[in-house]
């Protein structure tokens, strides 16, 4: 059997483009949750893992090799993991694969381990930029990160501009059931999750606007 893993950070974003080369008969696994997650530790690759374990899978592909982790030890450590089990990985982008002529590829491990490391570099200058840009705003304006004032509400306008992204999953995903939307909500890249009680409170408002609207 053939399997493709996707991963994506959030519920918002599309799947389609780690999708262009997929084919009809690979079983899909899509993670949704943040790159620095450990493979072993995501939910939809836990179930690959499984199905890889149990000899089902014979072939899998991701559309790179930052899909399988930010950190370059995690992703060589679940590309050996794969490989042990005979599994042949394809990389979509690069059109290498892990297995040639029923050999180990010294070429594969070489790309992939410079790939992930570069992957992993970029992660953690773009948490250095953010951290800059934080303590820049701070320096300019030391009340910016101390929150709201104690007594005061936000207004239906601030609500949903606060969340932005839950209300796409939300508008997206109509017939998810409140759980399942806070499940979509989470990204850990921001470090937001939207509680069930969050997701009910927006779906109010938007349903308060939309009977609005009809009005």
């Amino acid at each position: 059997m053939k399997a493709r893993y996707i991963r994506i950070s959030s519920g918002t974003q599309s799947v389609l483009r780690q999708l262009v080369k997929a084919h009809p008969d690979e079983m899909l696994f899509i993670d949704i949750c943040s790159g620095s997650i450990s493979f072993n530790e995501r939910p939809e690759a836990r179930k690959l893992n499984y199905e890889i374990n149990l000899g089902n899978i014979k072939s899998l592909s991701v559309s790179s090799v930052d899909r399988l982790g930010r950190n370059s030890f995690d992703v060589q450590s679940t590309l050996n993991q794969i490989n042990k089990k005979g599994v042949n990985v394809f990389i979509d982008n690069l059109g290498i694969c892990s297995i040639v002529e029923g050999k180990p590829s010294s070429i594969f491990k070489i790309i992939t381990d410079v790939l992930a490391n570069v992957a992993s570099m970029e992660r953690e200058s773009l948490l250095e930029r953010q951290r800059e840009g934080i303590e820049a705003a701070i320096r300019k304006n030391p009340d910016t990160y101390k929150g709201r004032m104690k007594g005061t509400t936000d207004t239906e306008e601030e609500v949903l501009a606060k969340h932005k992204s839950l209300v796409k999953i939300i508008r997206a995903n109509p017939k998810l059931s409140l759980r399942d939307l806070s499940k979509l909500s989470v990204d850990k890249d921001r470090g937001y999750k939207a509680s069930p009680n969050t997701v009910k409170k927006v779906k109010e408002l938007l349903n308060i606007r939309k009977e609005k609207a009809v009005v």
